[in-house]
């Protein structure tokens, strides 16, 4: 498998960018770029165990209200139903991908 489908790493101050990588009926991995002060808002899976793999920079990682910063390569396991987000906080591009298993009903 080759990150072929892997997003453009070109981002403004804020921007999110991302890109499926995976979509099966049992599984999705999605790439996430995030730009300079970017940050992808808390939310929850509710039937979905969902896993942070930070590919490149450091990415902070909200989950549950608490904070914590992951620095590439790391992983992080997101539970079911509990909330969790990442942000930017660096002057560098974060990027890192996010599994989803199984797929909302």
């Amino acid at each position: 498998m080759t990150l072929d489908r892997y997003p453009d790493l070109d981002l403004d101050e804020g921007e999110v960018r991302t890109e499926e990588l995976v979509a099966e009926e049992d599984v999705l991995v999605k790439a996430f770029a995030l730009g300079p002060g970017a940050e992808l808002s808390p939310h929850e899976h509710a039937d979905s165990t969902n896993v942070f793999h930070v590919l490149e920079g450091r990415v902070t990682v909200i989950q549950n209200g608490e904070e914590e910063t992951i620095d590439a390569p790391g992983v992080v396991l997101h539970e079911r139903g509990v909330a969790h987000g990442a942000r930017n906080d660096t002057d560098e591009v974060a990027v890192f991908t996010a599994s989803l298993c199984p797929l909302p009903s």
